[in-house]
């Protein structure tokens, strides 16, 4: 890999964006939230390692210091459905002397400040230094890289696919190797990275080195189905074990209306099967006129008003809507733009991006969309790719996003749900 271009052109810039988006979250989670009571359902933060260390931590940290668990009742342990690079890491970490919350930051801030270094270059060397610097902004800023810095699989994942990407990209196949098979070993996204690696070097011809080097690429799932094997008689006991969170397998159609309703109408309202808050379908109505008004007299505005008034609509949707609009948007949002972009993202950002989404709709549950959706990397390089076209509505859209980012972060250190 060149390494050596790499650093020179992307180094800093990267280090900059990690370091003030993770000084950013920093603030929010140790200084901040510990202002605030205890909130409903949830608990008084504290300034504290503990703040990073809540939720999928858990099942974490259980492997780390235990491994996995034996079956139960015949059944696989729920933790296997954490693959294992991530536990593994911290384990290493943690010889050193150092306690499990520490070892999972150091871990995890490493390898997302690995992941924008590695982005960076990839996009310099397909697009050019404009796209680069805001595919990486926007990798950094976007509200969901709170992951990046606490103890989840965000920063390794988005790390390692994002290697193995650039590498199948530039055609060195061994680093593709590496990569994309400690990316499989790392989370179950891993496997839409595999299939895209063995799509792409079918639909271009590359050749049966490129097919072999492709199937390579999903050692450490197949290594990890090795281990389910022997431990659990059940190779696809990782897959087996998500029913604890996905009962079934399919488009969670149901769950979907949900969603469209909890924006447009509310959860209240939903919750009721009647309009028991007249107040959020009003406000959302309002917005949607006053959004169709703004771009159907756009010409005849000035155009920073028509830029600040979407951006001032947007805040105030998600401020409504919450979390199923973020969960809608990522993921249809998401499709329309590698439609808007197909030509210009290279055809495995494209394959990948398509597949990643493709597996997370047919993953039967709406849980963690907008996180999961997060991790794959082709959607912060549409959307990079797209604001470096338009930049004076990228400079509004990162301002905007540290609004959530603020909020998840305190939301996150008090243990309530994020995503």
């Amino acid at each position: 890999m060149k390494i050596k271009n790499t650093f020179s052109q992307g180094f800093f810039f990267a280090i900059t964006m990690w370091l003030t988006s993770r000084i950013f979250i920093a603030v929010f989670m140790l200084l901040i939230a510990p202002l605030f009571p205890s909130p409903p359902g949830g608990m008084t933060a504290t300034f504290s390692w503990d703040v990073f260390y809540a939720w999928d931590s858990g099942h974490y940290a259980a492997i780390a210091t235990h491994g996995y668990t034996a079956p139960q009742n015949g059944e696989p342990s729920a933790s296997v459905a954490f693959f294992p690079l991530f536990p593994l890491a911290i384990r290493a970490i943690m010889t050193v002397g150092l306690p499990f919350q520490i070892a999972g930051v150091l871990v995890n801030n490493l390898a997302f400040l690995g992941a924008l270094i590695v982005l960076y270059a990839w996009i310099n060397e397909r697009h050019g230094v404009n796209a680069a610097r805001w595919t990486t902004a926007v990798l950094a800023w976007f509200p969901l890289s709170l992951f990046g810095t606490v103890i989840y699989t965000e920063g390794l994942y988005l790390f390692l696919s994002t290697a193995a990407l650039r590498a199948f990209d530039n055609k060195e196949y061994g680093w593709t190797v590496l990569w994309g098979s400690l990316a499989t070993a790392t989370r179950p996204t891993g496997i839409a990275l595999w299939i895209s690696f063995l799509l792409v070097a079918v639909l271009e011809r590359r050749g049966i080195k490129v097919f072999i080097a492709s199937l390579a690429s999903g050692g450490g799932l197949f290594l990890f189905s090795l281990y389910c094997q022997m431990k659990y008689n059940d190779p696809l006991a990782f897959l087996h074990a998500q029913k604890a969170w996905r009962p079934s397998w399919g488009l969670d159609w149901v769950h979907w209306l949900k969603m469209f309703m909890q924006i447009t109408v509310g959860s209240m309202n939903w919750k009721y099967g009647y309009i028991k808050d007249p107040w959020h379908p009003l406000l959302f109505l309002m917005i949607t006129i006053i959004g169709y008004l703004l771009w159907r007299f756009r010409k005849q505005l000035v155009a920073n008003k028509v830029r600040y008034g979407f951006a001032f609509l947007g805040l105030l949707l998600w401020l409504l809507a919450g979390d199923p609009l973020t969960n809608v948007v990522m993921i249809i949002g998401g499709i329309y733009l590698f439609w808007l972009l197909r030509t210009e993202l290279s055809a495995i950002a494209l394959v990948y991006g398509l597949c990643a989404i493709g597996m997370l709709l047919a993953s039967g549950s709406t849980i963690s969309l907008n996180r999961l959706a997060y991790g794959i990397v082709s959607l912060s390089v549409a959307l990079g790719i797209l604001l470096s076209h338009h930049p004076r509505w990228g400079y509004i859209v990162l301002s905007l996003l540290s609004i959530p980012l603020a909020s998840l972060a305190v939301r996150f250190a008090q243990e309530l749900w994020v995503a």
